[in-house]
């Protein structure tokens, strides 16, 4: 029921409210920097990589290119396609210029969070000119929906779409850091609330939660973790379906009758480690059905395992290999 009172804490903390007030694209773009520092890892280990060597900002980089860096892949955004920085090897696909390339230099995790910085300061440089404000109202003002989509989807792919072309950062980590920036501006910018509500971001806790209980199978598409879930017939329409039919009021007053990016979390929040910790890979031995019989859904969950033992065919012997 904090859902919102915790966005609100992280849009003030991070100095968003103020930002977008203004119109100030420097604290918004060193927000979704820090933010997808955390893919692929545990929030523990990133947040104390962060701690101890800092992450990307915009002013950095900003400066960097004050300095007119050689590398004719950092001329623009179009250019900069390919650029293959690797931080083990310390390669790149302009080797020429790697001495004095300023890409390489904040001490990121990973060489692809130092590529996806500078992908996106020159996303918002040079298709916002430098107005990710500006850039998210026109985007969601002139959006259209399609004979097929509602006014919503064709919102939230004006947005994600452009962005979703930025080197590593996928449509969960959009929708997750979208919805969050767009739900936390909701007093000032009511369509931004209406869009950030709706955004689902699908992970592998919410897909195998929805495999596990069998609502996949009974009302979707049964698909593996990936692309899939935000397909016809996926994780993501699933959500939808159900947010349809709770009314989040009953659960906060402030919440909106229909909210998805809430019936999301729900699950995430069942699931993760930091929440119930019920639903997930440490707590159940993903070969068989689950066993947690204390559980709220153990009487109507279908338990299904998430990997599948293969079977020999009949009448083939078992051949052991050295």
């Amino acid at each position: 029921m904090s859902f919102l009172d915790e966005i609100d804490e992280e849009f003030e903390r991070a100095g968003l409210d103020r930002a977008v007030a203004k119109g100030n694209t420097g604290p918004i773009v060193d927000w979704l920097l820090t933010t997808f520092s955390f893919q692929g890892i545990s929030d523990r280990v990133a947040r104390d990589y962060i701690e101890k060597h800092g992450t990307a900002s915009w002013s950095d980089i900003d400066a960097s290119f004050r300095k007119r860096p050689s590398c004719p892949k950092l001329r623009s955004y179009w250019h900069f396609d390919g650029c293959r920085y690797d931080k083990t090897s310390v390669t790149c696909s302009e080797p020429d210029h790697i001495d004095t390339c300023p890409l390489p230099r904040p001490r990121l995790r990973n060489g692809r969070l130092n590529t996806t910085a500078y992908g996106l300061f020159l996303f918002v440089r040079d298709l916002t000119d430098r107005d990710l404000v500006g850039w998210i109202d026109r985007q969601l003002e002139t959006a259209r929906a399609a004979p097929d989509t509602t006014i919503e989807a064709a919102r939230q792919e004006a947005l994600v779409g452009p962005l979703r072309n930025v080197y590593g950062v996928s449509d969960k980590i959009l929708m997750m850091t979208l919805s969050t920036l767009l739900i936390g501006a909701r007093n000032r910018r009511p369509i931004w609330f209406e869009t950030g509500k709706a955004m689902i971001a699908v992970d592998t806790l919410v897909h195998n939660f929805l495999h596990r209980t069998g609502i996949l199978g009974t009302c979707g598409i049964p698909h593996a973790y990936g692309a899939a879930c935000y397909a016809h017939g996926g994780c993501a329409e699933i959500i939808r379906t159900l947010a349809d039919r709770i009314d989040a009021r009953a659960l906060n007053r402030a919440f909106p009758q229909r909210f998805p990016r809430f019936v999301q979390n729900a699950i995430w929040r069942f699931c993760a480690g930091d929440g119930l910790n019920l639903c997930n890979g440490n707590r159940i031995d993903d070969r068989h059905a689950c066993e947690i019989g204390y559980c709220y859904l153990y009487q109507k969950c279908s338990r299904k395992p998430l990997k599948q033992r293969k079977k020999l065919p009949q009448n083939q012997p078992f051949i052991a290999t050295i």
